[in-house]
């Protein structure tokens, strides 16, 4: 993770502006705590975290709400202003020391790491009292996949001062040890439960049979969960034997931006991502069968993306094949975390469609729009692309 006075000049009034409320940090305060935060570093001994203001306050839902900064347009400098102001109460804990108190009665794990399961469990932030090892030291940290955060110090004590609001759907899985987590996060999804929120109880080891219960790194609960979720609505899609019809969306979030092409086909999915200020590409695929392996090139992006796609044609109760072209313009200088790839390309599938009348119509059509939009010819993308390829040579799943 990185800093952000060592990334972008364009926000260092945002770190001035952050700099001069250090004299707020304390070693000893009252907060609002809405997320934990789980490290993967030592891995499998870790540091743990509840993140938290510094002070009590109404709005600390908003510190930690991805779908909400989508749908309100918080630009980059707004959810700086957010995270930055979250301090990452620290302690260390193995992974397995959540397993260990679920089957061996006489274990108890630390206060600490109960306190951050119900800080996790809870629908709303709770009010926390915190005592640290020192005064946390100012900063913003960020990287590629996780959302950024401010100062950190270890916890040498915390505990609520108010009971945590938990939706008894919650309490239910949650007190269920022999329902896998798979099917936990599941069932909370269409329960109507957010991803984020998902994949922070996740994170804290809350779901899952006794026996697999354990702490996962924020960054690897995030792709998980939109995995789990995204294979589920798949198997439902891949029923449907109504398909699509040839359909171009296009939208953006942060500066990112997606065209999401849809063909009549069985299910199949592919994603270029296209840096424009250093020109990188990065890609990965899947057929009709899946993936076995993890997507190491657009990494947690393509869950996240993938996932946003099955909702969408889960939600039209059709199937197709997709191809996804995401570019983002040097605007997008901070990383945000990969939660902008999951609502920004949302955000694209919630525009009205271009529809054609062939599949030729709409690659012509994607062609002149990204040369007119990005100046940027996609001529090389569409040549190499797998499931192009594959929908123009290889057999379908019914001639088998």
């Amino acid at each position: 993770m990185m800093r952000l006075n060592q990334f972008s000049k364009k926000y260092q009034y945002v770190y001035d502006n952050l700099f001069q409320s250090h004299a707020k940090l304390k070693q000893d305060f009252f907060g609002s705590a809405p997320a934990p935060f789980v490290g993967k570093f030592g891995y499998p001994n870790i540091n743990v975290g509840i993140l938290s203001p510094s002070e009590i306050t109404e709005e600390a839902w908003k510190f930690d709400a991805p779908e909400y900064w989508s749908q309100t347009n918080h630009k980059i400098k707004d959810v700086l202003g957010y995270r930055s102001n979250l301090v990452n109460s620290k302690f260390k804990a193995n992974v397995t020391d959540v397993r260990k108190a679920s089957i061996n009665s006489t274990y108890e794990p630390s206060k600490h790491l109960q306190t951050t399961q119900e800080v996790a469990l809870s629908l709303k932030p709770v009010d926390i009292e915190i005592s640290l090892d020192k005064v946390p030291f100012f900063n913003i940290s960020y990287g590629q996949e996780i959302t950024p955060m401010g100062p950190s110090a270890t916890i040498k004590k915390a505990f609520l001062t108010e009971n945590p609001k938990i939706k008894p759907a919650v309490e239910k899985v949650y007190s269920d040890t022999d329902l896998k987590s798979v099917d936990a996060i599941n069932y909370l999804y269409n329960k109507g439960f957010q991803t984020n929120y998902l994949s922070e109880i996740l994170s804290v080891g809350t779901l899952g049979m006794k026996k697999d219960r354990k702490l996962v790194p924020t960054r690897w609960s995030i792709t998980a969960t939109d995995d789990i979720i995204g294979k589920n609505l798949l198997d439902e899609i891949k029923t449907n034997s109504n398909k699509t019809n040839f359909a171009a969306f296009f939208g953006g979030y942060m500066s990112n931006y997606y065209l999401i092409l849809f063909f009549p086909d069985v299910f199949s999915y592919e994603l270029f991502e296209v840096d424009l200020k250093s020109k990188g590409v990065w890609t990965d695929h899947e057929f009709y069968g899946g993936r076995s392996e993890y997507a190491k090139n657009c990494v947690g992006g393509y869950y996240t993306v993938r996932l946003a796609i099955a909702e969408k044609l889960r939600e039209r109760k059709k199937q197709g094949t997709v191809l996804t072209l995401r570019f983002t313009t040097p605007e997008y200088d901070v990383p945000m975390g990969v939660w902008v790839t999951r609502e920004a390309s949302r955000k694209s599938l919630k525009s009205k469609p271009l529809e054609f009348a062939s599949k030729q119509d709409l690659l012509n059509y994607a062609k002149s729009f990204i040369k007119t939009k990005f100046n940027y010819d996609i001529e090389w993308i569409l040549k190499s692309s797998k499931v192009l390829d594959w929908m123009g040579n290889q057999k379908k799943l019914g001639e088998y």
